[in-house]
């Protein structure tokens, strides 16, 4: 099954928290983990993480907590994604890191990658400000299936 992992889910409803619900646009951790009952350690670890990396700024003191270090409209699911798991992978071959036995006779890959390009370009295309917009949350995809005839 293709699935984020829980460190991206927590750091897109951490980051979407900042884009939307955040009062003046700054949160602790501890304030958003409990806003969606997840672990305030591992949240404020891809929260330092997001901060290293320019997503976030980190505020001290009493009414410190995290903001958007830049707009929300200027960051794409696929930087986040990207920004705590790596590149976009759905096979072992997809990675620079790995590689199979059967990549030279494989027939799967190159569809495979198709998909993957798919979904790239739906993350590639949808900010963290439209994930706040007030839509359903579905982000509309064109997908053609070729089927091959039967001999």
């Amino acid at each position: 099954m293709l699935r984020l992992s829980k460190k991206t889910d927590y750091g897109l409803l951490a980051l979407q928290y900042l884009a939307n619900e955040a009062p003046s646009g700054v949160a602790s951790a501890r304030a958003i983990a409990e806003k969606y009952d997840i672990p305030v350690e591992l949240l404020a670890k891809v929260l330092q993480h997001l901060a290293r990396l320019g997503f976030v700024a980190a505020q001290k003191g009493a009414h410190g907590g995290y903001q958007l270090a830049r707009p929300a409209a200027t960051i794409s699911l696929a930087d986040i994604v990207e920004a705590i798991d790596g590149p976009l992978a759905i096979t072992a071959c997809g990675r620079d890191d790995d590689q199979c036995d059967q990549y030279g006779s494989c027939t799967v890959r190159d569809p495979l990658w198709k998909v993957k390009d798919r979904i790239l370009t739906v993350l590639q295309t949808t900010t963290l400000a439209e994930m706040g917009d007030g839509g359903d949350g579905r982000v509309p995809v064109a997908v053609s299936v070729a089927r091959a005839e039967a001999t």
